[in-house]
Parts: C-alpha cells; sequence; structure tokens
C-alpha cells in the first residue's frame, strides 16, 4: 500500500529538511468546499507577501530617515509569522474540513481570532514595532515622501488582508453552525481523542466496500459535512 510523503512547504531535494505536511485540497477536501479552503491557503499567501513588502518597506523607512528598529522587527515577523500562521490556523482550517472535526475548528477559531487582531495592530502601524502601517505611514510623509509612498503600498496590503481575515471568519463560522458544529461536540472529541485522527472518527464507515474490494487504504471519511452549500463565497 502507498504511503503519502509530505509534501508542503515544497523544498528543493538536495535539502536536508524535509516537508512537514502532506496537502492536497483537491483530493482530501469535500468538493463542496474545496473552493473556500482554496480561497483562505491564498489569504495565507497573501499575508506572507504582504509581510515580505513590509521588510522592504521598513528598508525605504529606514532609509528615509527611520530606525533601523523597524527593519529588524519586520524580518522577525516575517521568519516568525509565515510558519506559526500556517500551522496554527491554516493547518487546524483544513483538517477540520478535511475529517469533519470540530475540535479542529474551535483551534481555528481560536487562533485566527487573534491573526485578526495581530493583523489590525499590523495595519494600525504604531511606529517602532516593525509595521508599516496608517501612523507610520502617515506620519513620516512630512520627513521622506519617496519612502512613505513605498510604505504606503505595504499599508493598503495590511489593510486588505485584515478585511479579508475578517469576512473568511465570518465565512467559517456560517458554514461550521450550519453544519451543527458546537463546543459540545469539540469537548467530546477532546475527550474521547477523537480529534487526533481521522479514521477513529469515522472507524467502519466502508467496512463492507473493504471487504467487497480489497485492501485498501482509506485516510478520512468519504462522507461530506453537512454544511451549507448556498451562497458560495
Amino acid at each position: 500500500m502507498a504511503e503519502r510523503v509530505n509534501n508542503f512547504p515544497p523544498l528543493p531535494q538536495f535539502m536536508r529538511i524535509k516537508p512537514c505536511f502532506y496537502q492536497d485540497i483537491d483530493e482530501e477536501i469535500p468538493v463542496p468546499h474545496q473552493l473556500l479552503v482554496n480561497r483562505v491557503f491564498l489569504l495565507w499567501k497573501m499575508y506572507c507577501g504582504t509581510l515580505f513588502l513590509n521588510m522592504i518597506a521598513c528598508v525605504a523607512w529606514w532609509a528615509g530617515g527611520g530606525g533601523a528598529i523597524n527593519f529588524g522587527y519586520s524580518l522577525l515577523w516575517l521568519l516568525l509569522f509565515s510558519p506559526c500562521s500556517y500551522a496554527c490556523w491554516f493547518r487546524p482550517l483544513y483538517k477540520g474540513f478535511r475529517a469533519d472535526s470540530s475540535f479542529n475548528f474551535m483551534a481555528f477559531f481560536f487562533t485566527f481570532f487573534l491573526q485578526c487582531v495581530l493583523a489590525l495592530f499590523q495595519t494600525i502601524g504604531i511606529p517602532g514595532w516593525g509595521t508599516c502601517g496608517w501612523m507610520a505611514t502617515v506620519v513620516f510623509f512630512s520627513t521622506n515622501v519617496g519612502s512613505a509612498v513605498v510604505m504606503l503600498i505595504t499599508t493598503l496590503c495590511f489593510t486588505l488582508v485584515t478585511v479579508l481575515m475578517a469576512i473568511v471568519i465570518l465565512k467559517v463560522h456560517k458554514f461550521y453552525r450550519g453544519g451543527g458544529g458546537s463546543m459540545q461536540r469539540a469537548q467530546e472529541e477532546w475527550t474521547t481523542g477523537m480529534w487526533k485522527s481521522a479514521p477513529v472518527r469515522e472507524a467502519g464507515f466502508n467496512a463492507a466496500a473493504h471487504a467487497a474490494q480489497g485492501p485498501s487504504l482509506p485516510q478520512y471519511p468519504t462522507t461530506v459535512p453537512n454544511y451549507p452549500t448556498d451562497n458560495q463565497w
């Protein structure tokens, strides 16, 4: 039986560090929810790209007379928040839709809410925190217009990402509540240990098919979670 090999993040084969996760939205996510998961994944990439632009803008900020501390913090945020945001809120969302797991949905809501708050602070842009938000950009226009214009591009990106994050958390909450999810279900999964493995949640879901078709390697339930599919986003 073939074993799934981790494929994310995609790394060159000559590196000794190997991918940490297996991700295939078309294969693992139920069809009605693939569009939403793909768009949340795109949002994660947009956020990482914004952090990279923020680092470039902080170089311009520094060159225009700003403090070097902003560049140092911007580099730290890029290296810290890019992988952490994937592991802490995209993966729980991915696993929540993959296995209809209330525990993973609750983990997503908790961490993604913190992410939204963080993105809001980055959009505000308190000077000295390493983010080119509105406060830092508007104030710097009186010091160096060229640098401030570069900072403004990052500020607009942070604003867009923050708005999209707010839309996503509302959209996913609507799906989750519409499918009968609740805190009680998440607590039951935690108590019984079902959150650890999708096959445990759906043990025996196709035992008859296995007997008729021979051995296979089912990873996730074939049933589609009963989330509302109207009002596609």
